[in-house]
């Protein structure tokens, strides 16, 4: 932007129209300063570990054996079952979550009932998945004295107690597992559907149904072609990464006893390398790097444009849009009632003292708030939910701070250097922590920061800044030129302009900081690899009293209630900032 005068009067040239974004915006000096936070914590904690993670995959002392690593790794006892469990976890769960999550979007439409059952699948999605793991177990227990699911299975195959079917043997505890996921997941798949939905014209079915087009011919060319094919591919990506990181809910929702038949890549790596680097450990780790970050790539160069498409000038009329079916109310009134059984199941077993819990069925006892009372009087919890409070708080403040820093001058870039960008910051998104972990902590040896609260807060802020910079970096390319030339105009310094760029993008600011905080909150594996004697992360305290989990399990309930208040509250309240958030930063 510069000024000229002009007949006298000074004049302003403003060079941020959309054919010119590419010109240095902000300075090139500013650019460097304003990468240099996400450069270096990017760098530090995600890229080198990478690399030193792919060197100790290939080397042993610093002498290069090749393959020698991964053939003893994939050699190993089985390797093979448990890279087609992680294969099945990544195909299978994808798709169901996808699909019921577009029938129950398309459900919940223009009905009397649809906000209700929408909000009833969107809590779910706020709970740690430490707490979706003690709600299933709980449903799941073998004992159909305790195990409503159990006693149910046993009543319809009218098979006796000690003959009905265990959902958490070694025969079904897959199958258990994965219902819990896509029970955790499927709301999110729902309010990105709904997005979706929202923003297809009616006309496009109006014009379908003019050339004598049926409900098939709507569904496919003025819905599926136009956002629908786009907007699977993004759910599917999201949940196929999503099921990478299942490490929580199989530590603490399967017994010891058959842990291994359940095992897939993300526990494996845990257990052979934990938080050191090994040769063997490298390999798995490296071999399931690359199908992550490979699958989403993938992905992201399918769906590359942006996502949804631009807002339309008018919205759609809502009173155009058809109601759905009679049947498929009655499919989303069901799911919202399944949806709510095991939520029930939790909030009921903490209602029963630690003696009845562990005896007997929740419905067979009279309720009480003794679990609750021994954690109110206890000093622990508390102690733990303040650090936990505490840690996020300045988690999300300084990703925020970082990724609203980097995204500026990178929202500007055009052509192959802005897809590019794009590119390595989902891929350093998805990176898993297991995977890394053992440079990680030898980084924050260097800084004196490994086993402390100082470290935990670093390596949380390194995994969060990738994907916050990428949400915003799209949100602020996807404002209206008029927003970007007025806010270049009304600020005197850069930073005038970020600020007033931000309150442009408010709901991507929010979906950022919520997300990030939620993250913060409901982590366990970070909290178990990185986390000191200094203090206890809310998910290394759940999954500590989950040890003695049937005689525990009433304090243990109480605890995961009280755990999901925050994050619950915070997604249900900001569910539209996420969604519009999310729909201004979408995959480029």
């Amino acid at each position: 932007m510069s000024q000229v005068r002009v007949l006298g009067e000074l004049a302003v040239l403003d060079d941020v129209g959309p054919p010119r974004r590419g010109r240095a915006y902000p300075a090139a000096g500013a650019t460097s300063a304003l990468l240099l936070p996400a450069i270096l914590l990017l760098g530090g904690l995600v890229l080198w570990p990478v690399l030193r993670t792919v060197h100790a995959s290939v080397t042993t002392d610093g002498h290069w054996v090749g393959a020698e690593h991964f053939r003893a790794a994939l050699d190993a006892p089985d390797t093979g079952a448990v890279v087609g469990r992680t294969v099945l976890w990544a195909v299978l769960v994808p798709a169901v979550v996808t699909a019921l999550g577009y029938l129950l979007a398309a459900a919940s439409r223009r009905s009397q009932e649809g906000g209700l059952v929408r909000l009833i699948l969107l809590v779910p999605v706020a709970l740690p998945l430490v707490v979706t793991g003690v709600t299933f177990r709980l449903m799941y227990d073998p004992d159909p004295s305790r195990g409503l699911a159990t006693l149910i299975a046993a009543r319809l195959t009218g098979r006796s107690a000690e003959d009905a079917p265990h959902l958490l043997g070694p025969g079904l505890v897959t199958v258990a597992l994965m219902s819990a996921f896509v029970w955790a997941w499927v709301g999110l798949a729902v309010l990105v559907f709904r997005a979706a939905l929202d923003a297809v014209p009616p006309s496009l079915a109006d014009a379908v149904r003019a050339y004598g087009g049926g409900r098939r011919h709507v569904l496919w060319d003025a819905q599926w072609r136009p956002l629908l094919l786009r907007t699977v591919a993004v759910v599917f990506a999201l949940v196929a990464v999503g099921t990478s990181r299942t490490f929580d809910l199989i530590l603490v929702m399967t017994p010891g006893s058959v842990r291994d038949e359940a095992a897939v890549l993300a526990l494996r790596v845990w257990q052979t390398s934990g938080g050191t680097t090994t040769g063997e450990g490298a390999a798995l780790g490296v071999v399931w790097l690359v199908a992550v970050i490979g699958g989403i790539l993938v992905a992201a160069l399918f769906v590359r444009q942006a996502w949804p498409p631009p807002r339309a000038e008018t919205p759609p009329d809502p009173d155009r849009v058809a109601p759905p079916r009679r049947v498929f109310r009655l499919l989303a009134a069901g799911a919202a009632v399944a949806w709510l059984v095991p939520l029930v199941v939790l909030v009921a077993t903490s209602l029963h003292g630690q003696v009845d819990a562990a005896a007997r069925g929740w419905w067979s006892a009279p309720p009480g708030v003794g679990s609750y009372r021994d954690l109110v009087t206890g000093g622990e919890l508390w102690r733990t939910l303040g650090f936990t409070l505490l840690l996020a708080t300045v988690v999300t403040a300084t990703v925020l701070v970082v990724a609203l820093l980097a995204a500026y001058p990178l929202a500007w870039l055009t052509g192959p250097a802005a897809q590019a960008t794009g590119l390595l910051l989902l891929a350093a998104s998805v990176v898993p922590i297991q995977v890394i972990a053992g440079p990680v902590n030898e980084v924050l040896g260097l800084v004196l920061s490994s086993g402390t609260s100082r470290g935990l807060a670093l390596v949380h802020v390194a995994l969060g800044v990738p994907f916050a910079v990428l949400v915003l970096r799209n949100a602020f390319a996807d404002l209206p030129a008029e927003q970007v030339r007025g806010a270049r105009l009304g600020g005197r310094r850069w930073w005038d302009t970020l600020r007033r760029l931000a309150r442009h993008n408010l709901p991507a600011v929010v979906a950022v900081c919520v997300l990030e905080f939620v993250q913060v909150w409901n982590d366990l594996v970070v909290g178990l690899l990185f986390s000191g004697p200094e203090a206890t992360p809310l998910g290394l305290f759940l999954a500590g009293q989950s040890r003695g989990f049937v005689s525990n399990s009433g304090v243990l309930a109480a605890s995961s209630v009280l755990a999901s208040v925050l994050p619950v509250l915070l997604v249900v309240l900001a569910r539209r900032q996420l969604v519009a958030g999310l729909v201004s930063g979408g995959v480029r």
